[in-house]
């Protein structure tokens, strides 16, 4: 993390926490690792408006939990607007953890939780201009599991009319963007699923630039 922040003299960082029912053990949790690294870690559902907190940010970060949740509370809470705008606007560094991965991209199409709260719509952050499939599994051949694999279950949204590229980040890898360069990192490979064409791999330190246009 302070290879996005150092750099900027960010000392105090906008934690998340919507994604999980109990936020304030949540928060704790967080807080004590961020204080670890340097940093001063303010939860946004301790502020009295959130709304004026996001506006005030010097650097985010959306931890995981269920995507579904997350996406509903950022709509309730009305802060969906202001935080795309601090980023891509005012070029406020943004890390998202699994369920603040899903809404920083275009839509939380293909998040793998359950839908277990119902926000007024699917559309998310759009920090980039397509999806990512957080905690990627390939199939396990010796499973007896009978359900669709991850695979299977994105290429069918891709059966639907409206879908988007979809970037499948397995544990161990993550995506730094950048204005308008996009680099993997991490120790696994990532695999992308384009409608209407077999999938690619790619590994660690490719250049994935061409998603963000």
């Amino acid at each position: 993390m302070s290879t996005y922040t150092s750099s900027q003299g960010i000392k105090k960082v906008l934690f998340i926490p919507y994604a999980l029912k109990d936020r304030d053990s949540y928060a704790a949790t967080a807080q004590k690792k961020f204080n670890e690294m340097g940093y001063e870690l303010e939860s946004i559902h301790n502020a009295s408006t959130p709304s004026s907190a996001a506006a005030k940010a010097e650097a985010i970060f959306v931890g995981g939990g269920n995507t579904f949740r997350l996406l509903k509370s950022l709509y309730d809470e009305e802060v969906i607007d202001i935080i795309r705008d601090r980023i891509l606007k005012n070029g406020v560094p943004y890390i998202g953890s699994s369920a603040g991965t899903n809404v920083a991209t275009a839509t939380i199409n293909t998040t793998n939780d359950m839908p277990i709260v119902y926000p007024p719509s699917f559309a998310a952050l759009g920090l980039v201009p397509f999806n990512i499939n957080p905690h990627y599994l390939d199939p396990d051949t010796s499973s007896t599991h009978m359900g669709e694999t991850r695979e299977v279950r994105i290429q069918q949204y891709h059966e639907e009319e409206t879908c988007r590229t979809v970037l499948g980040l397995r544990e161990g890898c993550m995506l730094r963007v950048e204005g308008s360069r996009a680099t993997l990192l991490g120790c696994t490979n990532a695999r992308l699923f384009i409608k209407g064409q077999q999938p690619v791999e790619y590994r660690t330190d490719a250049d994935l630039s061409f998603l963000l246009q």
